[in-house]
């Protein structure tokens, strides 16, 4: 991907800033991240690698504090399986935002749109805001559930962010929208076997 200045914001302030931006008022934001000269690295680091931490944190927390309820029965993973668990959560959720920047690249012509590394990074990154904001709720697994209303708005986020970063025409957002959460929709499925795999056996324990 293109080697360019990456954004120079103070790290804790400018992670919050730009999550409060994309979030509160997503139309007016877009145009801005589209113009700002980016890599790889300054989209990743540090904010990316921080708010991607938030859901397997969050999900570690919840499950030693309070146990996973299922059927009526609650488990404690144990803490070894647990963090192992959230460990390749964490791994995986960066490497998915990389491989469906690639997707939305890839896909960009057949929708009008203009091939650019950084700048669909820039959408599969931005958009996933909302989605890792709301991991937050992981860390009480009885309402864990509210983390998806948030994935939800990330949707949302996509489809504004697409025609803007990619140069997509309007009309065709909608439908370049709806082909990448599919691939994203796969993706998730991979990942969340992946560590349906790793976790089963931990859950041993019943309290």
């Amino acid at each position: 991907m293109t080697d360019v200045p990456p954004n120079s914001s103070g790290p804790a302030s400018g992670i919050i800033q730009r999550a409060k931006d994309i979030l509160l008022k997503p139309k007016e934001t877009w145009p801005v991240m589209a113009a700002e000269p980016a890599t790889v690295q300054s989209i990743y680091v540090p904010y990316v690698l921080v708010l991607a931490a938030i859901g397997p944190l969050a999900g570690f927390i919840g499950g030693q504090v309070f146990g996973i309820t299922t059927f009526g029965f609650t488990y404690h993973p144990p803490l070894v399986g647990a963090l192992v668990s959230a460990i390749v959560s964490y791994g995986l959720s960066l490497a998915t935002i990389f491989i469906l920047a690639l997707v939305i690249d890839g896909l960009a012509p057949n929708f009008g749109g203009q091939k650019n590394q950084v700048q669909a990074l820039k959408v599969a990154a931005y958009s996933a805001t909302a989605g890792w904001v709301g991991g937050i709720f992981g860390i009480l697994p009885a309402l864990a559930v509210l983390g998806l209303l948030f994935a939800l708005y990330g949707l949302y986020l996509l489809y504004l962010g697409l025609p803007v970063l990619m140069k997509a025409p309007q009309d065709k957002a909608l439908g370049y929208t709806v082909v990448v959460i599919i691939v994203y929709i796969v993706l998730f499925l991979i990942v969340g076997a992946v560590v349906g795999a790793l976790a089963a056996p931990s859950l041993v324990t019943i309290r």
